[in-house]
């Protein structure tokens, strides 16, 4: 790359996105970097980092509304947000120690990533909580969507739309979140168990029950002698847990509940606060893969298909796995090298229409050649080559990072 460029302004990014526009240079749109090489290998020339356009400009507690510019530090907005005991809802997750990074999280790299943790299936994901964003699109116009606060609107929703996009449709400047209050208390129920069937039946039973499960997720018997928490580590056997947060006297009744809803799934334990804090994080941040090399693969399915999901690969590939969001979330490691990361092997066991599966982790010349994110149907391709074409005509952000080269090809 022959030159990094790191915007001091929004004026000065605007400036940046139009030469580039018209020199049809492609541009690398990047925040802290701590998910950069999540995706496609890019045809780029030139590296924006926008970590330079930093700062909170707006935080208004009684409101549940912060603004703040996209280079901003997560750790920053977390640290204002706990001094008032409030907090990004969707819990995000720090996958930097996969990438053996120190690189610094930003709120836009959150957003553009949409990457969410355990609470996903209780609070959504970031695009649920972007009330409002300005950013620059591939034509060099600035735009602004959105405000602070939710509402129903006619037309397309450029919130949504901007959230998952990897900064291929716009370079986001400054971004409006909602936030909400911390619940003064949290308790993990922990059932000590081996069948995966027993632990998907215990998670979905939780995720029906009225007890408003904000986490629900089984590490295998191999994964849980790496926690850091004593009580999993020393558990000696497969374990699933359940989280309940909120009020003091709401979270005892609830968690008092479920435990007889699940004492029949095995032994029960309970996590009071900290350490269901330390469980939580280790679980959203993919922890049990800390220091292990070997490509990564984070899988959606349909809870009711992980386990028939689970045996197909198996059969094939040397794996080991770990199940969030109630056996909706598969985080796998692969424990044998393979030219394509086992690629070909996962995406046949997914359904059609059930799943899909990205490659969080591989080598260069994998991503080289194997598609990182599903590969979409011919229709929503073309839907996305359209938006795509809208935003970015002449293809200059982050050009081909969601889709391999081979994919585009065929498209064309």
């Amino acid at each position: 790359m022959s030159r990094s460029l790191k915007p001091r302004d929004s004026k000065d990014l605007e400036s940046i996105i139009g030469d580039a526009l018209v020199n049809r240079t492609p541009l690398e749109i990047i925040g802290g970097g701590s998910k950069r090489t999540i995706g496609q290998l890019m045809p780029t020339k030139k590296e924006v980092s926008l970590s330079g356009l930093s700062g909170i400009t707006l935080y208004e507690p009684k409101e549940l509304v912060l603004c703040a510019y996209a280079g901003t530090a997560l750790e920053e907005i977390e640290s204002v947000l706990g001094e008032h005991n409030q907090h990004l809802a969707f819990e995000p997750i720090n996958l930097s120690h996969l990438f053996f990074s120190n690189a610094v999280q930003t709120i836009g790299g959150v957003i553009s990533t949409n990457l969410a943790g355990p609470r996903r299936i209780y609070s959504g994901a970031p695009r649920d909580h972007l009330l409002g964003a300005t950013m620059i699109t591939g034509r060099g116009e600035t735009i602004k969507t959105g405000g602070r606060v939710v509402k129903n609107v006619t037309g397309y929703d450029l919130c949504k739309l901007f959230a998952g996009s990897y900064g291929t449709l716009a370079a986001a400047t400054k971004l409006t979140i909602k936030v909400l209050p911390v619940g003064s208390k949290i308790r993990t129920v922990l059932i000590s168990l081996e069948r995966e069937e027993d632990a998907v039946s215990a998670m979905i039973a939780s995720l029906q029950s009225p007890y408003e499960v904000s986490g629900a997720s089984f590490i295998t018997s191999a994964l849980s002698k790496r926690s850091e928490v004593s009580y999993i580590a020393g558990a000696n056997s497969s374990i699933v847990g359940i989280r309940i947060e909120g009020s003091g006297p709401s979270v005892n009744a609830r968690c008092s509940k479920l435990k007889n809803l699940l004492v029949s799934y095995g032994d029960i334990q309970e996590l009071h606060y900290h350490n269901s804090m330390k469980f939580w994080q280790e679980v959203a941040n993919v922890s049990p893969y800390k220091n292990k090399k070997g490509a990564i693969w984070r899988i959606s399915v349909v809870p009711s298909m992980v386990i028939e999901t689970l045996n197909k690969i198996v059969r094939e590939l040397d794996i080991e796995y770990y199940l969030d969001w109630g056996g909706g979330l598969i985080w796998l490691r692969l424990i044998e090298d393979r030219s394509d990361a086992g690629a070909r092997s996962i995406r046949n066991s997914i359904e059609v229409g059930s799943g899909h599966a990205t490659l969080i982790r591989a080598s260069e010349d994998i991503r080289a050649q194997v598609p990182v994110f599903q590969p979409q149907a011919s229709g929503i391709r073309e839907l996305g080559k359209r938006v795509k074409g809208s935003f970015d005509p002449a293809g200059i952000l982050n050009p081909n990072k969601m889709v391999h080269l081979l994919e585009a090809h065929s498209a064309n």
